[in-house]
């Protein structure tokens, strides 16, 4: 199967082409600096403030803190993130050198072409079942579902196959169906039906956007979370008297006129919060400080039981650690840190993925075959990514070959995105004897 990929990778027509990838030379760091990594449709919606600076999300923020008291950094990060209004992610485009972040797909052509010869070749050791459905959580630009969608078409398997994106913003939505569909609609919210927009790639695909995993509908499924764990909001929990209490953000002290202080402060709840009082560590847990992902949890539960009821695989990639990180929530901002609790909505929020907690879930929530984490470098190189990039080379231009080299190095070199981000695998438990006979590629 990989030989066969590298193979058609080989021709002509599906050599490097400018596809407008960043220039590296230009971006000093991928997102979140020192974890780093994401990439512009064609308009950028400038966060409105008023004549003191403060933005439409610090003002409505600062009153409900007022009017309720401190609120969990779970709700604040979704606040931030995906309020109508005012929320990051809602109205504009952050990805790339004018935005805020640059993500592995946009970076390089390899990384997509591999994830989705990985999926090829997964789906055909599971019996090449058709109908399927490719689904993506959080598709960002669509970058890396056009670039998986070419390695199917390439590949011309004769399966019946749609793809479901799980976005909830709609001007990313929009900017996903032109990048991989030659025309698409909004469907209108009275239809009352599972999604919101459908589209048609050029091999006649359909495609259909939801608002929720719960949405998509049911049945055997190849499904990619790429950067998507990442903005999912966390919890901050402290481990105070045997007791796990949470940490809370409030409004900041009074500051001095021009002050260039945050607009909020974080807080130890005077007691316990139903997340802190219901919460439960995963087995030999040792940290007495920790975020904790409600929402992650979640999702990964429903993924466990569709894949166990419905059959399929699912690839999460995104930076992140095995349980023995404890703070890591952070903004990010023209491809610089940026304090979390200053200015709302005018730059990412994130937090590493706890790979361990989704492993955990995974595998109690249903019956899961997990492999991994593995560091991204090794898994792309484990899937022949250097040969794939000197095919590249040999059909490039001259004046493109400096940026395919460095864009491959930024992916695999442990001191870029090599080591910081990592690839878990989730497999129907009753495919582990098979899984074991065959391995999975890419993890070993």
């Amino acid at each position: 199967m990989l030989r066969e990929a590298l193979r058609i990778g080989s021709r002509r027509s599906y050599s490097y082409k400018s596809v407008r990838r960043p220039n590296l030379s230009a971006v000093s760091g991928a997102k979140h600096v020192d974890v780093q990594d994401k990439q512009k449709p064609e308009q950028t919606v400038t966060t409105q403030s008023d004549g003191n600076g403060k933005t439409t999300l610090t003002r409505q923020l600062t009153a409900k803190m007022l009017a309720t008291g401190p609120i969990t950094v779970a709700e604040y990060m979704r606040e931030v993130l995906t309020n109508p209004q005012g929320g990051y992610y809602m109205n504009r485009d952050v990805f790339g050198r004018e935005g805020d972040f640059v993500t592995s797909p946009e970076i390089s052509q390899i990384f997509g072409e591999l994830v989705g010869v990985w999926l090829m070749n997964e789906w055909q050791k599971l019996g090449s079942p058709s109908p399927f459905q490719l689904v993506e959580l959080g598709p960002g630009r669509g970058t890396l579902a056009r670039d998986v969608l070419k390695v199917l078409s390439k590949f011309k398997t004769g399966a019946q196959f749609t793809m479901h994106m799980v976005e909830i913003s709609p001007f990313l939505s929009k900017a996903q169906a032109q990048r991989f569909c030659y025309k698409h609609e909004t469907v209108p919210d009275e239809a009352q039906l599972p999604y919101y927009q459908i589209g048609t790639t050029a091999s006649g695909t359909q495609a259909y956007w939801h608002h929720r995993l719960e949405d998509v509908p049911p049945g055997f499924s190849l499904v990619l979370a790429h950067e998507f764990f990442d903005a999912l909001p966390v919890h901050k929990l402290r481990l105070v008297n045997d007791q796990w209490q949470e940490v809370l953000i409030d409004v900041a002290q009074a500051q001095s006129t021009g002050s260039k202080s945050a607009d909020f402060r974080y807080v130890v709840s005077k007691a316990q919060t139903p997340v802190s009082r219901l919460f439960k560590p995963v087995p030999q847990e040792t940290r007495n400080y920790l975020e904790y992902s409600l929402e992650a949890e979640r999702h990964v539960g429903i993924l466990a039981e569709r894949l166990e009821q419905h059959g399929g695989i699912a690839l999460i990639m995104d930076y992140g650690h095995f349980g023995d990180k404890k703070d890591t929530f952070r903004g990010f901002k023209q491809h610089a840190l940026h304090d979390p609790l200053l200015a709302p909505g005018t730059a990412d929020l994130t937090a590493d993925v706890d790979f361990r907690l989704i492993k955990h879930v995974a595998e109690t929530r249903g019956h899961i075959h997990c492999c991994g984490p593995v560091q991204q470098g090794d898994f792309l190189k484990r899937m022949q990514g250097e040969v794939r990039l000197e095919q590249l080379l040999a059909h490039a231009l001259p004046e493109n070959q400096n940026i395919i080299r460095s864009g491959y190095e930024m992916l695999t070199n442990p001191k870029q995105m090599g080591s910081r981000f990592k690839f878990l695998a989730m497999f129907p438990g009753v495919m582990a004897d098979h899984l074991d006979k065959y391995p999975v590629a890419g993890f070993g």
